[in-house]
């Protein structure tokens, strides 16, 4: 009897060093290693910040914090908005650290840094906050996915549906980098093409701070939109100065953010923000699946993620499930379960990932509410349509090779 237990023991930890041994097999070093790269104590921290590897370790929980029988890991630092930081800290993680996978990136040029990195190491890099067109152009990377969303998609669907309301005279205060160019360049052309006039444009230093000058100058012109094509606190100093000054006001001129998130609404409060529309890929209160991934993330922050944090579960999810059904944690192969996939979660809907890296997924147009309407703290959106990703993404772009003809 007693060497039939030694026996059944043995069996099982035989059993248990070869099934250590195949998931070594098929993941590189025996772990998989998750990073998430963004602005910890910065302009753009409010959306990004802690609040993405909450995100992130909300996904990896889900998993049972292992895929292949590999444990998965989670690494966060700060890039400090500044590519070179973001370099350095990617070839480190990359060679001392073995990270496998890295995401965030608020800003794009530090998201274009890290890209040509990975796709030197063979390493994959999801953009779910840098969102500048040329991640998915010109410097498109077989390994890289825009997660989120680009310039265009949040371009085109505010800016149609403004256009659509009679708003056709356009100026633009834009942050003065990549970011800013590539969302007012977008949002210009979807402008002209629905018959509009834009009537000039400020750029204005990155980060901001005193934007009144700006504003005022925008105000004079009599455009119908002020765009603001910047991010951040730079869209809520901007916002709350041209408060001050009543710009923006009235139905004859409008203030439209590009790109804004919920944290942007909350910290400039709905009396401030009431009746700006935008467009979001997210937002928590959309329906039951959505509701059920905040409530998990507001129980560890104690407030609603932005769409960037809530992109962060997504990409996390989708590329451990994608580790998964591929068999290995090899970034090509990975990648190439990605493309195979649909995205479908409590965030993307209706997602497919096209070969120049842009996740084509159904958007939001939503409208601020005015404080009388909203019936609990964070309550903040109408939800006005729902914009199928194929109707607002770019069409794929002859500057990316991986979008060549066959």
């Amino acid at each position: 009897m007693r060497s039939r237990v030694i026996g059944c023991a043995l069996g099982l930890s035989l059993a248990a060093v070869a099934s250590g041994a195949l998931a070594a097999d098929k993941v590189s070093d025996g772990v998989v290693k998750v990073g998430i790269l963004n602005d910890l104590s910065g302009i753009y921290s409010d959306f990004t910040g802690r609040g993405s590897a909450v995100a992130a370790q909300i996904a990896i929980d889900e998993m049972g914090g292992k895929v292949l029988g590999a444990p998965v890991e989670l690494v966060a630092a700060d890039h400090q908005n500044k590519p070179d930081i973001a370099a350095n800290l990617a070839r480190e993680w990359f060679d001392q650290g073995k990270v496998d996978m890295i995401a965030d990136f608020p800003t794009s040029s530090t998201a274009l840094a890290v890209m040509e990195i990975a796709k030197q190491k063979n390493r994959v890099t999801m953009l779910s906050a840098g969102v500048a067109m040329a991640a998915i152009t010109d410097k498109c990377s077989p390994l890289s996915a825009q997660w989120m969303v680009n310039t265009y998609a949040l371009a085109a669907g505010t800016a149609k549906a403004l256009m659509q309301a009679g708003k056709k005279s356009w100026y633009f205060v834009t942050a003065d980098y990549t970011f800013g160019h590539s969302l007012e360049k977008d949002a210009a052309a979807v402008v002209e093409a629905e018959g509009g006039k834009v009537l000039g444009v400020s750029r204005h230093p990155f980060p901001g701070g005193d934007f009144s000058s700006y504003m005022l100058k925008a105000q004079s012109t009599g455009a119908q939109v002020i765009a603001l094509a910047n991010a951040g606190s730079d869209t809520v100093n901007a916002v709350k100065q041209a408060a001050e000054y009543g710009i923006g006001r009235s139905d004859k001129q409008v203030i439209a953010p590009l790109l804004t998130y919920i944290t942007d609404v909350k910290s400039l409060g709905l009396a401030k923000a009431q009746d700006m529309y935008l467009t979001e890929a997210f937002y928590w209160d959309y329906d039951d699946r959505s509701r059920a991934f905040a409530e998990k993330y507001f129980a560890k922050m104690k407030r609603m993620p932005s769409a960037s944090q809530a992109a962060i579960y997504s990409a996390v999810l989708s590329y451990l499930k994608a580790i998964q059904a591929a068999g290995t944690d090899e970034a090509g192969a990975v990648m190439g379960q990605l493309r195979s996939m649909t995205i479908d979660d409590a965030v993307i809907r209706n997602g497919k990932l096209r070969a120049d890296g842009a996740l084509v997924h159904d958007l939001l147009l939503l409208q601020v509410k005015k404080p009388a309407e909203s019936k609990r703290d964070w309550d903040f959106y109408h939800v006005k349509a729902v914009l199928k990703g194929d109707d607002v993404y770019p069409k794929p772009s002859d500057a990316c090779p991986l979008n060549a003809k066959g």
